[in-house]
């Protein structure tokens, strides 16, 4: 029997009864009724509002709005998975560019320096986003590991607008965090941003001092075909 189990049978068993969870009203947190647009449009709006840069793409033609990016910015090495399909697209896209692709599916002990001193940019998927408070929601894994999205200066995250939900709470109905809750999931509002120096609100001490979302749209012929 798992500790989890002794403890659960513990309450079940207390002599004045089994303890049962109390009724409860979440409409306060759910229930927004905002269509795409809305839920699209609020995002963006909160998330820029912390120095998130918002780019919208064609699903079909994302990865030319990468390398965009990744030109305008002067990024030369990029960190990224391989076995997410966003990483797997990237690296076909980028093969032929003046960049070095940098692996991430390495014990961290083996290239920490290299990744804090070396890497200009992080690529990463992301699982979703929250319209309410302009958030992004990350369940990182072995291909992406929750580092290439904490530590480069630049973290480059690639959202599909069809997965923005209308709260947190729903995101967690939504995907079944009460039957599995991710050990190691990631809330990001923006660059990493601090008031701890002289009260003064400063970018990128802690992490990233860029975030640029790119959003990718459906249109209706491609979702037809998909």
């Amino acid at each position: 029997m798992s500790a989890r189990d002794t403890i659960l049978n513990r309450l079940r068993e207390r002599a004045d009864g089994p303890l049962t969870a109390p009724e409860c009203d979440f409409a306060v947190v759910t229930d927004r009724g905002w269509g795409l647009d809305e839920r699209l449009a609020r995002f963006e709006r909160w998330i820029t509002s912390v120095h998130g840069e918002v780019i919208h793409a064609p699903w079909e033609t994302w990865t030319e709005a990468l390398a965009q990016v990744l030109t305008r910015k002067g990024i030369r090495t990029l960190a990224l998975g391989r076995e997410h399909p966003v990483a797997a697209e990237a690296r076909r896209a980028l093969a032929d560019a003046d960049l070095e692709l940098v692996d991430v599916d390495r014990d961290i002990e083996g290239w920490q320096q290299e990744q804090f001193e070396c890497v200009d940019a992080g690529l990463t998927s992301v699982r979703g986003a929250v319209a309410e408070t302009g958030s992004l929601w990350l369940w990182p894994t072995p291909d992406e590991p929750r580092l290439i999205s904490l530590v480069p200066s630049i973290h480059i995250a690639v959202l599909d607008a069809e997965t923005i939900e209308d709260t947190f709470f729903d995101v967690v109905e939504r995907h079944g965090w009460a039957r599995e809750m991710p050990t190691n999931a990631l809330l990001i509002s923006g660059p990493s941003k601090t008031a701890d120096i002289e009260q003064t609100l400063a970018y990128g001490v802690h992490g990233p001092r860029e975030l640029v979302v790119l959003v990718r749209h459906v249109d209706a012929d491609t979702e037809k075909s998909l």
